[in-house]
C-alpha cells in the first residue's frame, strides 16, 4: 500500500487542480439589468390622471389612437348600455356618436391593488351630447394594470351622479 500512496496522492492532486481549473474557466453570469426604481404612489397617480385626461380629450376629439395605445386588448367597459370590449369601444369611437364641447374631471383618488394594478376613481362632467341626449355628470372608475412597464386600462365604469 505504501508503494501506491504517492501515486494516489498525485492522482488526487491532479484531479483537484483540474477541478479548480474548470471552475476558473466557467463564464461569469451576466449581471441582471437593474430594475427601474419603483414609482411612488403620487407618481403613479399623476401618470394615471394624465392618461385618463388624454383619453377624455381623445373622446372629445373623436381620436381613437390613444384608446388603441392605452386600452388593453382584453379590457372591458361598463356603462348604461352594458359591457363592451376594446373592439366595440374603438367601433363606437369611429362612429363618433358624441359631440363634446368640454369636460372636467375632479375628485381623483388612487387605490393601489398591488404594484402592478391600481384603481383611479373620479367625477367626470361634460358639456356633450351622445345619441342626441345631453350627458350627465358621472362617478367613474378606471382600473389600470402595468404590463411590460406600461400602464393600460383594463376596466372602465361610470355611474350617473345624483
Amino acid at each position: 500500500m505504501k508503494k501506491y500512496l504517492p501515486l494516489v496522492i498525485t492522482l488526487l492532486l491532479a484531479l483537484a487542480s483540474a477541478s479548480l481549473a474548470q471552475e476558473a474557466t466557467k463564464p461569469t453570469p451576466e449581471p441582471s439589468p437593474k430594475p427601474k426604481p419603483a414609482m411612488s404612489k403620487a407618481q403613479i397617480q399623476k401618470s394615471l390622471i394624465a392618461t385618463e385626461k388624454k383619453l377624455w380629450e381623445a373622446w372629445k376629439n373623436k381620436d381613437s389612437k390613444p384608446f388603441k395605445a392605452w386600452v388593453a386588448a382584453d379590457s372591458i367597459g361598463i356603462g348604461d348600455q352594458g359591457i363592451q370590449g376594446k373592439a366595440a369601444l374603438l367601433k363606437d369611437m369611429a362612429a363618433g356618436g358624441c359631440e363634446v364641447k368640454s369636460f372636467e374631471l375632479t375628485d381623483f383618488k388612487l387605490t393601489m391593488i398591488d404594484s402592478d394594478a391600481a384603481v383611479l376613481t373620479y367625477k367626470g362632467s361634460s358639456d356633450a351630447t351622445c345619441g342626441g341626449e345631453a350627458t350627465k355628470p358621472a362617478w367613474a372608475s378606471t382600473t389600470f394594470v402595468r404590463r411590460g412597464g406600461k400602464w393600460l386600462v383594463i376596466t372602465h365604469q361610470e355611474t350617473i351622479a345624483k
